[in-house]
């Protein structure tokens, strides 16, 4: 009996189909805004479906691995992997169109922003995390993939350029796993939680409001 009971509790919980639809629509919206700065740094199409990879990815692949998801959706998953290289190899053939109103695909991050703190936040809950990991999981999950994609762009991370970026999604995640705490039910929480972390992330854009930054002469 003991050992069915171990081996209960060791198989890993079944994501609803809700949260794996938010998740790749999540990783379409990032990949293609990764696919679209490496088009501007002159890469080849190899180059675009590795920024469109990691940017998608980055961000889930992180949280599976730190709250012992494995292996990570990216790689269990065939789906995970086909949708950012449909994004990037969209965005490298229509880029100049995507270009153009890039106003449009900076929402569409903010978008994907608010969906991956959601849904990060809920994964480390259902793995068993306590609410502040949890929260801070769907912060990662929402911010990830776009550091590893500046870094490997040789830009300074959005979140260190003074936007309002990792804050907003941190209240999401806050909101979600609060919500899931309260056994509240999902289309209740996910639009809550993402409401939230999307309004502030655009309100931000909208009226260019910035995080403190420090004042005066850098001391050395």
């Amino acid at each position: 009996m003991l050992p069915t009971v171990f081996a209960m509790a060791l198989v890993p919980p079944k994501p609803s189909a809700t949260l794996v639809v938010l998740d790749l629509v999540g990783i379409f919206v990032f990949a293609i805004s990764g696919a679209l700065v490496a088009v501007r740094k002159g890469l080849d199409v190899f180059g675009v479906l590795v920024l469109a990879g990691t940017t998608g990815l980055g961000g889930g692949f992180l949280r599976d691995v730190l709250i012992g998801a494995t292996p990570p959706a990216a790689l269990a998953d065939w789906r995970y992997l086909m949708v950012p290289v449909t994004a990037g190899v969209v965005t490298f053939f229509f880029h100049p169109v995507l270009g153009r109103v890039e106003r449009v695909v900076n929402v569409f991050d903010a978008f994907g922003l608010a969906l991956f703190c959601v849904t990060g936040a809920l994964k480390a809950t259902a793995y068993g995390l306590g609410p502040v990991p949890a929260a801070l999981m769907g912060m990662v999950t929402g911010i990830g993939g776009g550091m590893a994609r500046d870094v490997l762009a040789g830009r300074v991370p959005v979140i260190f350029r003074g936007e309002l970026y990792a804050t907003p999604a941190l209240a999401g995640a806050f909101i979600a796993v609060l919500g899931d705490r309260y056994d509240q039910p999902m289309y209740v929480v996910v639009p809550l939680a993402a409401g939230t972390c999307l309004v502030w992330r655009l309100l931000a854009m909208w009226r260019d409001w910035q995080a403190p930054m420090p004042t005066g002469p850098a001391s050395v």
